[in-house]
């Protein structure tokens, strides 16, 4: 039997391994932080055609049991003029909707299902190198041990060590000009509806959220900021985030002040990067997916449902191909080009978000025609984003042409 390494055990990670497992294939999960270390703060949406690839190896119950289903936008102007709502992606024929779930359950959803099945999952393993020779190839941690297998796939992130190790001259992770952070609110009435984000660009930063059905209410705020912060980013404080989001939102006619008094702290921030191209994804017996390969800002909605894509894909083809190196072509040219579209349609939303006055005014003029032909189309403008299915059963071929 096949023997797989994943690095990495965020999303892509837990459903490369259960796709494997369905596959024939051996494969255990190495996650470099403990169980405790998610990300607790944040949460995402999990648009259509990302359940329906976790439907194709039946992991999307892990989804269906979390979050609630967010299908719908609806867009304001700072100055609260209603500029228009779009759909999230339609509905798969049973009626699923998009999902909008807390990273930390998502992830602990997608683990527990994986162990569930059998998949064995290691915590404290931080990959430092990898070596291959004689067909195998094996993994070095930072503790010292190492683990061996036919092939190694790293869905190890933004910062893929994995990637690195593939190729040492990779380019680095590109800045979007954006802060995120969010939280959680109550005791806040708002105009938002069940089952729907409001989006609000506002005069100086963009700011959305989402009523849950237990009357919390979810938020993310987006502040600009021209300069990469770095890891500097962590260092601002729970009073600063809350006196500039003070001064960014209360300008606006929105609820984007009070949900952000109403949030326990301390309030924590992040940078924003994507990776619009590598030129390397795979050499020999090691491969990245996810954010490994192509990382899209959270504007596209679309990080977490590519990672799920690819790890489905290329379980596909390993499981259809004779070697990994025939495999692992075959996944990218499936891949490519349909993710680099995701992360550059993913740059031009975070563009919108950052507007000086003048851009700002022609983008709230422009936008509500934008958001009519968009509704009236449906899901149609967005069809190759959210209506791609993967069939697990057709065989993956030979070069994927």
């Amino acid at each position: 039997m096949i023997t797989a390494v994943i690095i990495g055990g965020g999303v892509a990670g837990p459903v490369a391994g259960m796709a494997l497992q369905r596959a024939g294939i051996d494969a255990t999960v190495y996650e470099a932080y403990p169980r405790a270390a998610d990300d607790a703060g944040a949460f995402l949406t999990l648009q259509t055609n990302g359940i329906a690839a976790l439907r194709a190896i039946d992991a999307h119950h892990s989804v269906a049991e979390t979050g609630f289903p967010t299908p719908r936008m609806r867009f304001f102007s700072g100055r609260g003029k209603e500029l228009g709502t779009v759909p999230i992606g339609g509905a798969l024929p049973d009626g699923t909707v998009s999902h909008t779930v807390r990273r930390a359950d998502l992830y602990r959803g997608l683990r527990d299902e994986a162990v569930r099945r059998g998949v064995r999952i290691e915590y404290g393993r931080r990959l430092v190198d990898a070596h291959q020779a004689g067909g195998r190839v094996t993994a070095v941690f930072a503790d010292g041990t190492t683990a061996d297998g036919d092939v190694l796939i790293g869905a190890d992130g933004i910062r893929s060590q994995v990637r690195r190790v593939i190729d040492p001259g990779a380019p680095a992770a590109r800045y979007v000009p954006l802060l995120n952070l969010g939280g959680y609110a109550r005791g806040v009435a708002t105009p938002g509806r069940q089952g729907e984000y409001t989006m609000v660009f506002g005069k100086r930063a963009f700011f959305g959220y989402a009523p849950a059905p237990d009357g919390e209410v979810w938020w993310f705020a987006n502040p600009p900021r021209a300069d990469d912060p770095g890891a500097a980013v962590a260092d601002i404080t729970d009073a600063q985030w809350r006196a500039w989001l003070h001064d960014l939102y209360s300008v606006d006619d929105s609820p984007a002040v009070d949900l952000i008094r109403a949030t326990p702290g301390p309030l924590k921030g992040w940078a924003i990067y994507d990776i619009p191209t590598i030129p390397v994804w795979h050499d020999g017996a090691m491969v990245v997916i996810g954010d490994a390969a192509h990382a899209t800002s959270p504007s596209s909605g679309q990080g977490a449902s590519m990672a799920i894509e690819d790890a489905v894909v290329l379980a596909k083809a390993l499981r259809d191909l004779p070697t990994p190196a025939g495999a692992f072509s075959a996944y990218e040219h499936l891949r490519r080009a349909r993710v680099e579209r995701v992360v550059a349609a993913g740059a031009r939303w975070s563009n919108t978000k950052v507007a000086g006055p003048i851009t700002r005014v022609f983008r709230d003029l422009a936008m509500p025609l934008f958001l009519r032909r968009a509704a009236g189309a449906g899901d149609e403008t967005l069809a190759w984003i959210h209506q791609h299915r993967i069939d697990w059963d057709a065989p993956v071929m030979s070069g994927a042409m």
